[in-house]
């Protein structure tokens, strides 16, 4: 019989059940006590406790043109906040100390606070640093913790200002004066270039992320790598120990020049806004490395502002039109097909091609007649071309397009760019179901002319690039080298993508060509009286899409593709303007565009001597600006220029406020202190406004400010 006695072990069992089930509500009692009772307590603490290690974040590289100049750079922005329960409870007399500093000190750190930001009153900053010290916590404590003293960022010297503030000058600890500091990406020539560059957009907490351009593409390196430091206590007070130092960020040089972009740009807008046009591109590149010198991307916003939105230079693939006729003529030319002299008789400027009309655009003045295939170009005959294309071709299409790949019109580039699009030309396939890839008997004449095929201006201009340079194809470069602390870590070479896209007699038949076609050509407003230019013309009509060509108002793609000087070659430009209605010109509207960069570039390589511009009106003896009397008196002795100025000179110059339009920075400064006057600084360059009246009576101490432009 078995001793197993079930009574006594179900007891057992029943006491061990209750206990867990009593140590169990006893854990969620104390866990609800925690979290509700207590948790005003444990906020606190954790409010005062760090992490044992936290990321130090290194200074981003700085982006700079090939000159040296900056296109970006960051610099440090605050938001700067109150903690009214800085410094503890623990020591009660500092609490006493510092809540009689704050009611003395709170009038003329509001006044102060208003001196800095015109915007809100003294008054308004008084009761919003009162609100602040007022607000009840959840603990049942006053004051906040984090309390926002001005909602936006604000610069480093305005946040040093701010230091200086009375109360705000005391440790962090101790008054609760406190910052997030937040690093801003700049660009000191504003949109210059800015699709290119890239940009950055920062997040609460410090985060960034780079957008797109250059900034995106070597985020990596521009970035750097973050450090680690850690917060130890000694000797009751916490420290900061840096356990593994940040490595801030390299630089990276492109090969963008500022005066050249700028010109580019500037020249584009004059002729965007002429033309009513809705967007344009400029690229200018360096014949012999590939170097992209300066690169323009402006599309109308909905506000009638032109301003850079995408980089379409790299991106917006479209029907290149006639500019296309040159890699076709190319094709024909080097596989021996035809020579300069191939006649073609265009007739009345209207000819059947499978059943469609190629019509050239004098047609309806009675054409060109015959001519011969140089001339075809000259003068952007649609006839001419494709008929040579159609004609020699027509029987293995294929052959025509493995030229064009052959020529480089269609390489993919592979930039490292973001956004780069390669381009579209397709082979023959009369199979698919696909629109826009089958073949048709129209695709060929039509493709030879710069439809049916799609290229951004980024191919054209390296097409174009590779005749200057004698059949060599070079890679756009964007980015010479990378510097750190001075030091060059990577320096990129040109990189040559093919090293002949056609035979050397027949690239140098195609630069007679492109010369004629502007000396002689469409082409004519693209040359220039000081040197010689070749190039090619191009209009071309927009497809909508589905709607075809004809749905409503007929848009135009407008460009001008060519070198300069054309004996030795030095820069290819390539000017795209896409515009609504006629008049609309490639030769007239872009070629005019090409001929106010090319001139303005190569007048930047001369050098001529000041006395040929002197004349017996000149004025030799240019004004000296109230200021820095010593330094203009040594400017004068260095110019050999008689006279000088001497303080006495520049008291005299006015009694009040002096006028300081037009002044630099220095002299602008100098001249307010020598005064009694503060300046304070807004903008680069020379003085365009000053708050105090020129001539207004001087208050000793009072603070000038200066805009700068």
């Amino acid at each position: 019989m078995s001793k197993f006695n079930k009574d006594k072990v179900m007891q057992r069992y029943m006491l061990v059940a209750i206990l867990l089930t009593v140590i169990g509500i006893v854990v969620v009692g104390k866990a609800g006590y925690t979290m509700t009772a207590k948790r005003g307590y444990w906020e606190q603490v954790a409010n005062r406790l760090k992490s044992d290690s936290d990321s130090v974040r290194p200074n981003r590289g700085n982006i700079l043109s090939c000159d040296g100049q900056l296109l970006a750079s960051s610099i440090p922005e605050y938001k700067i906040f109150m903690d009214y329960q800085a410094g503890g409870d623990e020591d009660t007399a500092w609490v006493a100390k510092r809540d009689s500093i704050w009611y003395e000190k709170l009038d003329s750190l509001c006044e102060g606070l208003h001196a800095i930001f015109p915007e809100k009153s003294a008054k308004e900053f008084k009761e919003r640093l009162q609100e602040g010290k007022q607000k009840r916590l959840q603990n049942g404590t006053r004051g906040a913790r984090h309390w926002p003293i001005w909602r936006r960022k604000i610069s480093y010297n305005t946040f040093c200002e701010v230091r200086q503030l009375p109360f705000f000058n005391l440790p962090p600890n101790k008054g609760g004066f406190h910052w997030e500091k937040f690093e801003a990406r700049r660009r000191p020539f504003g949109s210059l270039a800015e699709r290119t560059i890239g940009d950055i957009r920062s997040f609460e907490g410090g985060k960034d992320t780079a957008r797109f351009g250059i900034e995106l593409s070597y985020d990596s390196i521009l970035r750097g790598r973050h450090g680690i430091e850690r917060r130890q206590k000694v000797l009751n007070k916490f420290v900061n120990i840096t356990v593994t130092p940040p490595v801030d960020g390299a630089d990276v040089i492109t090969t963008i020049d500022v005066g050249m972009q700028d010109l580019a740009e500037q020249a584009l807008l004059e002729e965007l806004h002429k033309d009513n046009a809705s967007m344009g591109v400029v690229i200018l590149m360096e014949v012999q490395t590939g170097d992209v010198k300066a690169i323009v991307n402006m599309r109308k916003g909905s506000d009638g502002v032109y301003r850079e939105m995408f980089n379409d230079a790299i991106s917006y693939r479209c029907e290149p039109g006639s500019v296309f006729k040159t890699a076709s003529m190319l094709v024909a030319l080097d596989d021996g097909v035809i020579d300069t002299s191939y006649v073609i008789h265009t007739g009345c400027g209207i000819m059947k091609m499978h059943g469609a009309n190629m019509k050239d655009h004098n047609w309806h003045r009675g054409g060109y007649g015959d001519i011969n295939a140089a001339k075809a170009l000259e003068v952007s005959s649609n006839i001419g071309v494709s008929y040579v294309i159609d004609n020699f071709y027509g029987s293995n299409p294929r052959k025509y397009v493995d030229g064009l790949y052959r020529v480089g019109i269609g390489q993919d580039l592979q930039l490292a760019i973001p956004g780069y699009l390669p381009p579209k030309i397709r082979y023959p396939n009369t199979k698919t179901t696909d629109k826009g890839l089958y073949w048709s008997k129209t695709t060929l004449p039509w493709m030879s002319i710069g439809y049916e095929t799609q290229i951004a201006p980024i191919n054209t201009v390296t097409f174009y690039n590779a005749i200057a340079n004698n059949g060599r194809m070079m890679r756009p470069r964007f980015v010479k080298r990378i510097e750190k602390d001075g030091q060059v870590l990577l320096e990129t070479q040109p990189e040559v993508i093919k090293e002949q896209i056609a035979k050397p007699s027949t690239i140098a038949t195609m630069q007679t060509v492109l010369r004629h076609v502007v000396s002689q050509g469409l082409g004519r407003k693209a040359g220039s009286h000081s040197f010689q230019v070749s190039g090619k013309t191009g209009t071309a009509q927009v497809s909508q899409g589905g709607a075809g060509y004809k749905s409503g108002q007929m848009w135009y793609w407008l460009s001008f593709c060519g070198y300069f000087p054309s004996d030795n070659p030095r820069y290819t430009c390539i000017v795209c303007l896409k515009k609504p209605g006629l008049p609309a010109s490639g030769g007239s509207m872009a070629g005019a565009v090409f001929h106010n960069i090319s001139e303005g570039v190569m007048a930047k390589s001369l050098v001529l001597s000041v006395n040929d511009a002197r004349d017996s009106l000149s004025v030799f003896t240019p004004e000296a600006k109230v200021g820095d009397a010593k330094a203009a008196n040594y400017v004068r002795s260095q110019l050999g220029i008689k006279g000088s100025t001497t303080v006495a000179d520049e008291q005299k110059a006015t009694k009040g406020v002096p006028d300081l339009k037009g002044m630099g920075a220095r002299d602008a400064v100098y001249a307010l202190e020598q005064r009694g006057l503060r300046a304070r600084l807004t903008g680069t360059g020379r003085v365009k406004h000053q708050s105090m009246a020129p001539g207004s009576a001087i208050v000793r101490g009072a603070t000038c400010d200066l805009t700068l432009e």
